[in-house]
C-alpha cells in the first residue's frame, strides 16, 4: 500500500477505542469508557501527528484539528493552514489536497468494492456505544496503565485489516476516559502517533463542516475502483 493508502487508513480508525488484560480491569474501563460516550453527540480537538518510517531516521511531525459528530461524521484537517483534509459525511469519505486541486473519493456502504469493505467498516466504531458491536470487529489484546492514561491495544478481526496493521493503541484518561492519544502500528513496522490536546465535548459545530462539493478545477479520483 502507498503512503497516502496508509494515511487514508490512519486517519479515520484513531476512533477504535477497545480494552483487556486482566478480565475483570478489562471490563471495568470498557463499561466506564461506554458510560462516558452515552452523552457525547460532537467532539473536537487539536493533535500532533507523529509518523515513525523505517526509511527515516527522523520521524515526521504535523499538527492539526479533529472534530467529529455522532453517529459517524468527522473532518480530520492536517496542517495548518490545511493540507490535507480527510472529510466522512454518512457512507463516503473524501481526503482532499486544497493545495494540489486534487480529492479521493471512497464509499464506505455497500459500494465498497470486496475486502475494503470490511477495512472500512471499521469507520462505524468510531466512540461505540455497546459492547457486541465493538466484539464483532476487534479482538483485544492489551491494557496496560500509564501517565495519566489507560494505553489500550488490539487486532482488527478482520484478515484483510491484519494484512496492514498489527495493532492499534489507544489512551484514555484515567479520571473521564476522555481521549488522549492514538497509534497504529503497519505490518511494515511503521507507525503513526496522534497526540489529542485542548478536547471539547458537545462543542457546537458548523453544520457544513462534514459537507464538501469539489470545485471546477479540482480533479476527484476514485482509489478503489476496480
Amino acid at each position: 500500500m502507498c503512503e497516502v493508502r496508509w494515511w487514508v487508513v490512519g486517519v479515520f480508525l484513531f476512533l477504535v477505542l477497545v480494552s483487556r488484560s486482566p478480565a475483570a480491569d478489562t471490563n471495568a474501563v470498557l463499561t466506564g469508557w461506554l458510560a462516558a460516550q452515552a452523552d457525547l453527540h460532537t467532539w473536537s480537538a487539536d493533535f500532533t501527528q507523529t509518523r515513525m518510517l523505517k526509511a527515516l531516521t527522523q520521524p515526521l511531525v504535523a499538527t492539526g484539528h479533529i472534530a467529529f459528530a455522532t453517529p459517524n461524521n468527522f473532518r480530520w484537517e492536517l496542517g495548518q493552514p490545511a493540507k490535507t483534509i480527510a472529510l466522512r459525511n454518512g457512507d463516503e469519505m473524501f481526503v482532499i489536497y486544497p493545495r494540489l486541486k486534487r480529492a479521493e473519493h471512497y464509499p464506505i456502504g455497500k459500494a465498497a468494492p470486496g475486502e475494503w469493505r470490511d477495512m472500512l467498516s471499521l469507520l462505524d466504531a468510531g466512540f461505540p456505544h455497546d459492547r457486541a458491536g465493538f466484539d464483532r470487529q476487534f479482538r483485544i489484546l492489551s491494557l496496560t496503565e500509564t501517565n495519566g492514561s489507560w494505553l489500550l491495544g488490539l487486532q482488527p478481526v478482520s484478515a484483510f485489516a491484519r494484512k496492514m496493521m498489527t495493532e492499534i493503541r489507544v489512551g484514555l484518561a484515567t479520571n473521564n476516559f476522555s481521549l488522549t492519544s492514538s497509534e497504529l502500528v503497519f505490518i511494515d513496522g511503521s507507525r503513526m502517533r496522534n497526540d489529542f490536546t485542548t478536547p471539547v465535548m458537545n462543542p457546537r459545530l458548523d453544520e457544513n463542516a462534514f459537507m464538501w462539493k469539489p470545485e471546477a478545477d479540482f480533479k476527484v479520483t476514485e482509489p478503489l475502483a476496480k
